[in-house]
């Protein structure tokens, strides 16, 4: 007849079966780190890719996604000043778009519509030096599939009717989704997300104006990598 188990050995059996799951945990965190550290390069050059990407649709062809890249500079590095108008915090980047001969042809500036459907909506906006829009692109969001995600430029142009606007054209009042009297066409069955957008750019030209001089003449500073 088989005796039953014996406090030593179910104490025994348990013991066991600690050791080999922390063995098992162990190899597994190992092989996480050892993965992590073979694709944190991937991974880096992939979401630089992807940013220059980002910040090349807004210009004309001809400038280099390495010297885009390299522009990197905060805010808070050329002591901008009412960054409550992007809604962004002073470490954030901004870029500058550079041409052969040494001359700024644009800023490029991260901004958020804080006043999105679903949450907060973030921006990129080009700004020739005379406070003209070359272009902005939804970098981020999570509005409602098939109306406020129509602010996408691969899901419709909506986007590009802000190409050539400025603080003059129209005048701040203007700045509004027509549904609003403003000059802006909303989005079929969405007016919020677009309306958000709207003030967010307006402000983002708002904010160029306040800190153009910061922005275009700080050509000494060196690059944030």
């Amino acid at each position: 007849m088989t005796e039953p188990n014996s406090p030593t050995t179910l104490s025994q059996s348990i013991r066991r079966s600690a050791i080999g799951l922390a063995i098992f945990a162990c190899f597994t965190a190992g092989l996480i780190s050892v993965t992590n550290f073979f694709t944190q390069d991937t991974i880096q050059t992939n979401e630089r890719a992807y940013e220059a990407r980002q910040l090349l649709s807004l210009l004309p062809d001809g400038y280099a996604a390495e010297a885009l890249l390299n522009s990197a500079r905060s805010l808070d590095q050329i002591e901008a000043t009412d960054l409550t108008l992007l809604h962004i915090a002073g470490d954030e980047l901004y870029y500058r778009a550079i041409n052969d001969q040494g001359q700024v042809d644009a800023i490029l500036l991260p901004l958020v519509a804080p006043e999105g459907y679903s949450e907060a909506i973030r921006l990129i906006v080009g700004i020739s030096p005379t406070g003209t829009i070359i272009g902005a692109r939804v970098t981020r969001h999570r509005e409602t599939p098939g109306l406020g995600d129509q602010v996408e430029l691969q899901k419709s142009n909506w986007i590009l009717q802000f190409n050539g606007r400025s603080l003059a054209k129209p005048l701040p009042a203007a700045w509004q989704v027509k549904k609003d009297g403003g000059q802006f066409d909303q989005l079929t069955g969405a007016t919020i997300t677009p309306r958000a957008i709207v003030t967010a750019l307006r402000q983002g030209l708002e904010f160029f104006e306040l800190n153009k001089t910061r922005l275009l003449a700080d050509a000494l500073l060196e690059p944030t990598l």
